[in-house]
């Protein structure tokens, strides 16, 4: 495995076992893919993660807006983590865009997230959301002010293909 989708996915760990929102909300968020600067995950919805909408044209349940926000905010989190910052920072902005229903329980949804710029203070992300056809059905954005994460003991630094670490001491 990949040495930036290893510390991708203890990045994720060290955030599921602190028993805090992602562990009881996206427990079974499955990291597929880490290179630097980009991440790609999937999360088969559960009934936790709708919501009746016998309101709408739909008429169905489907994934509920603020799970998409949930998941702008971790992965993009993760995608900061890509860059191999240990620490990914704290929120500053974060905002998300519904396109159409993101699915229903048992089925996948997609997402992957993207660092589309970073600083010395600011790190800033894009997350796009997939259904199981590849229709999007959701994007975000997430802004995370990450200057105090940047000398952090566990940091590494990747090839740029993400396959070796080149900088720091791997666990």
């Amino acid at each position: 495995m990949a040495a930036c989708l290893r510390f991708s996915k203890r990045v994720w760990m060290s955030f599921a076992d602190n028993g805090g929102h992602d562990a009881r909300c996206i427990p079974n968020l499955q990291i597929h893919r880490a290179v630097p600067g980009i991440i790609e995950c999937s999360l088969q919805i559960k009934d936790y993660n709708c919501q009746a909408a016998p309101f709408s044209i739909f008429c169905l349940e489907t994934v509920h807006g603020g799970l998409l926000l949930s998941l702008v905010d971790t992965v993009g989190s993760l995608a900061v983590a890509t860059r191999g910052l240990f620490m990914t920072g704290v929120s500053t902005d974060i905002s998300g865009t519904f396109l159409r229903p993101a699915g229903s329980v048992g089925q996948l949804l997609f997402a992957k997230g993207s660092v589309v710029g970073l600083g010395k203070t600011l790190a800033y992300t894009r997350i796009e959301f997939t259904d199981e056809a590849g229709k999007l059905v959701a994007f975000g954005s997430h802004t995370k002010f990450i200057a105090s994460t940047l000398n952090h003991e566990k940091n590494l630094t990747f090839s740029a293909d993400g396959e070796t670490v080149v900088g720091g001491k791997e666990e």
